[in-house]
């Protein structure tokens, strides 16, 4: 299937941001476990964060009890997750119904990417814990937010009937591209040349990344245009929340739509969780750094042919029949993923999330695209990443939970079971309203 120069433009947006989820998946994790120490912990135990985490006394004990000092590192760093999720979830219906006013679209985006590509770069400069994790949840902020626009923009650059291919190509390249600067900037963290530090050399990749992504944008801005829309009203804020409270009730109205918004929250849910925290989960359980960072990079290289695979696939079999057997797959991964301690075991679980990471987040994309409103894209979009955004909070927070009460992450790994079973019982009754409503 040839693409045409906007869905190529498109699709290389994928390939430049995908590189943020990369370092925030495998590199800033990791650098942050070493940047922070037990002093540092231990002098800011009267903080209200670290209390709610954990009983000041614990947190002055834990120079005796490294398992939990590593647990908290991980709540620590999850809490930056929940914490982005939240505030991009609550704006997301707001900013999406003023996106789709003609001509605010890429105007919304362009603000969006501007803030995650500065948090990201700042991320290159600084060195103190707590302002590295302040500039985590801008960058993530950024990045979230202009997801819901770019997401959006699927329907300006393709038709229903294109859909589930042009997204799986989209994650496809997003997941090889990614390597690229990923790759050189391993390469720089191992050999560390020029008389670099490692902590240097890992910084240094946060601003090459942060330029990849913001290069990868151009065509993007250039060729893709803004097709669906509605006339700008005098009072656009006003309008906005009107037209918030008019979508509710359209969602509210279709049956098919609200049953696959409440699947898609629980599903992805457990998918976000796995991707987020796989190396913050990897290293409380005592595995080797590079060995994981590696083990992710081959995961990309996986999901590059498995994605394109999911959307060919999907024209035959359809998206919804596709998406259940993913989620059963990745019930299977959790499962695994609660016995994981060595090195292999993690290499077995990546390569395993890479066979369906990019199907299931391509597809869903494709079919929740297929049955919105074109007009309304974006507010609709805001919606879907709320759904999105507070699934990727309440997975992190599970595993919060689970390393603040039981001193391991592991039971918040194996609770994700639970919301892949609702995902697929309620993404079952989507196919049934599927044989009343053509798609």
């Amino acid at each position: 299937m040839k693409l045409s120069k906007q869905e190529k433009s498109w699709i290389l947006y994928d390939v430049g941001n995908s590189a943020f989820t990369m370092v925030l998946t495998a590199t800033i994790p990791v650098f942050f476990a070493a940047l922070v120490d037990m002093a540092q912990i231990e002098a800011v135990c009267n903080n209200f964060i670290v209390q709610a985490l954990f009983n000041k006394n614990a947190t002055l004990a834990l120079a005796g009890n490294m398992e939990a000092f590593a647990a908290l590192k991980t709540a620590l760093f999850g809490l930056t997750t929940t914490v982005a999720v939240v505030i991009v979830a609550l704006i997301a219906p707001i900013i999406g119904a003023i996106a789709d006013h003609r001509g605010m679209k890429k105007k919304m985006f362009s603000v969006s990417l501007l803030i995650g590509v500065a948090g990201l770069l700042s991320l290159g400069i600084t060195q103190d814990w707590l302002a590295y994790l302040f500039l985590i949840i801008i960058a993530r902020i950024g990045y979230s937010a202009g997801n819901i626009f770019y997401d959006s923009m699927l329907v300006d650059v393709s038709t229903n009937d294109r859909m589930d291919y042009v997204s799986s190509m989209g994650y496809a390249w997003g997941y090889i591209g990614s390597c690229i600067p990923f790759t050189i900037g391993i390469a720089l963290i191992l050999t560390t040349p020029f008389n670099l530090t490692v902590q240097q050399a890992t910084q240094i990749s946060f601003i090459l990344t942060a330029v990849w992504w913001m290069l990868l944008t151009i065509p993007l801005m250039k060729n893709v245009k803004q097709t669906y829309y509605v006339e700008m009203p005098k009072h656009i804020i006003k309008a906005s929340f009107k037209r918030v409270g008019d979508t509710l009730k359209k969602i509210k109205k279709d049956r098919r739509l609200l049953l696959f918004i409440i699947a898609y929250f629980c599903y992805i849910d457990g998918v976000y969780t796995i991707i987020s925290m796989a190396t913050t989960y990897g290293t409380e359980v005592g595995l080797e750094a590079t060995g994981m960072i590696v083990a992710l990079l081959v995961t990309q290289i996986v999901a590059f042919p498995s994605a394109i695979v999911a959307g060919v696939l999907a024209k035959k079999y359809g998206a919804i029949k596709l998406i259940k057997g993913f989620i059963i797959i990745y019930a299977f991964i959790c499962l695994y993923g609660y016995g994981l301690n060595t090195q292999f075991e993690f290499w077995v679980l990546a390569i395993s999330v890479g066979l369906v990471q990019g199907g299931i987040q391509s597809l869903s994309r494709a079919y929740y695209g297929k049955i919105i409103p074109k007009d309304e894209s974006s507010e609709y979009f805001g919606f879907f990443d709320i759904f999105g955004k507070f699934a990727d909070f309440f997975g992190p927070l599970l595993i919060t939970i689970s390393a603040s009460l039981f001193g391991a992450s592991k039971y918040g790994i194996l609770a994700l079971i639970i919301l892949f079973a609702i995902g697929f019982v309620l993404i079952s009754k989507v196919e049934k309203e599927n044989h009343k409503q053509a798609v």
